[in-house]
């Protein structure tokens, strides 16, 4: 059964990209399990890590210390996960987490008196994109996928972290809003007050026709998070800053 409630002070962490050279998203869950940071509720918004298919094994070596503690937080509040294009077929790594595949998105959520649809994002792609996402995730395809690349030395995953490596996920996208009024014509928009998605790492927000929208920043550019918070029957985002020196 999927969770039907946003929490007061839930902690929204889009986009950290967790990998072998940035660790900053395993720090935070440290903080987290600490009880540095405090929230009943954790919601992460998808490619939280580079590299995690839930098939293929070498991804799963080189996260298991972060596998390992995701679940241990996981008996101390609610962890939702929404599967972005970096991460997925999560569901038998963490058995207590509530992960939502991306068919299985956005997930509406009740927040005060407002509808809140969360989804990782890049729903509203062309068709080649659609079909690309599609078979990235056919379970076949990955057993394959993961046969070759351990006959092989890790060929494929070790190709796939080097171009991560050198990925700049902090571009600024221009016309970004055009991006965003895609979700005007979805058939969920008119059941939902806000939309929150992640992906594009803009940390943007706008007033749509139909909705109100916020794209997140993504916590691999400058280690920001977000917290649930309402004002005057609205719901706000309050961005944080992971500072190092609260590690």
């Amino acid at each position: 059964m999927y969770p039907k409630l946003l929490h007061e002070g839930a902690i929204l962490v889009a986009d950290s990209h967790c990998a072998a050279w940035r660790t900053s998203f395993i720090d935070f869950l440290g903080a987290l399990e600490r009880g540095d940071i405090h929230t009943t509720q954790l919601v992460l918004m998808g490619d939280n890590f580079d590299l995690l298919f839930g098939p293929v094994a070498q991804t799963l070596r080189e996260n298991h210390s972060s596998i390992e503690l995701l679940n241990r937080l996981a008996k101390k509040m609610e962890i939702i996960y929404l599967e972005g294009n970096h991460d997925f077929r999560l569901d038998s790594l963490f058995p207590e987490i509530n992960v939502i595949s991306r068919s299985h998105q956005p997930l509406i959520l009740s927040y005060k008196n407002e509808r809140i649809a969360l989804l990782h994002g890049d729903m509203k792609v062309p068709f080649g994109y659609a079909l690309y996402t599609g078979l990235i995730r056919n379970r076949p395809i990955l057993f394959c996928l993961n046969l070759i690349n351990e006959l092989f030395e890790g060929v494929i995953i070790n190709t796939l972290s080097k171009q991560m490596k050198r990925k700049n996920h902090c571009n600024k996208i221009d016309n970004f809003e055009s991006i965003a009024k895609r979700h005007n014509s979805a058939s969920w928009a008119d059941k939902c007050d806000l939309i929150i998605e992640g992906h594009y790492h803009q940390n943007r927000r706008y007033e749509l026709d139909r909705v109100k929208y916020v794209n997140l920043g993504a916590f691999a550019c400058n280690e920001r998070y977000y917290v649930v918070k309402s004002s005057q029957d609205q719901t706000i985002l309050d961005e944080v800053i992971f500072h190092k020196e609260s590690r």
